[in-house]
């Protein structure tokens, strides 16, 4: 099984729960509506990687930075930034045909996670970027979320228990897209927008 990092120790989540269209200006940048419910997908644990893969099985993959909360002793306790993965082209012709996503989205390295931090305030003002070579190309904050963590904690376990070191990815704001070979890509998390501050985390992956 595979497992992230939670300061001195190795977690490993059972699942990782994924929440979709959480971002309206992302929901406008796909061409997608805004749903009446939360959209709810799931990668299993053998996604996890520590690799930044730039092409899957000769499919190009696609970029989405999120705001990460690990489940532990009934609350999201720690946090980190993460990358979801996609098979954008694979993932447009299975919508159009009404099927799941997940050949799109829960293949082996659709997921990658700076080491978490433990956080007392999930609700607190959070801010997280990429910067791809050194220039910002995602932003985002709980302030922009449809659905804030308290709520999809909540929504999540009215249909599924979430179990100790489960990790629920809070969807992504806009400026997705495809991931170039030999990039580094840089994540930032700041408590609030004092951007001058030190990052509560940082952290990067080179491409391949």
């Amino acid at each position: 099984m595979k497992s992230v990092v939670l300061g001195e120790n190795a977690v490993v989540p059972t699942k990782i729960i994924c929440i979709g269209r959480n971002y309206v200006d992302h929901i406008h940048e796909l061409g997608n509506e805004i749903t009446d419910d939360m959209v709810v997908f799931l990668k299993p644990n053998s996604a996890i990687s520590t690799v930044l893969l730039a092409k899957h099985q000769g499919e190009t993959l696609h970029y989405e930075t999120e705001l990460c909360f690990m489940f532990q002793q009934g609350r999201f306790s720690s946090i980190a930034v993460g990358l979801d993965l996609t098979k954008r082209d694979l993932q447009t012709q299975l919508k159009a045909k009404g099927l799941p996503w997940e050949r799109a989205k829960a293949f082996d390295g659709a997921a990658l996670f700076s080491p978490f931090v433990a956080i007392d305030d999930v609700e607190a003002a959070l801010y997280f970027s990429l910067s791809i070579n050194d220039k910002q190309v995602q932003e985002g904050s709980i302030d922009l979320m449809i659905y804030k963590p308290q709520s999809i904690m909540s929504e999540l376990q009215t249909f599924m228990s979430l179990d100790e070191g489960d990790i629920v990815m809070t969807g992504t704001p806009k400026g997705v897209g495809i991931i170039p070979t030999n990039s580094v890509f840089h994540v930032k998390l700041y408590r609030g927008l004092q951007l001058s501050a030190e990052p509560l985390l940082e952290w990067q992956w080179l491409s391949v």
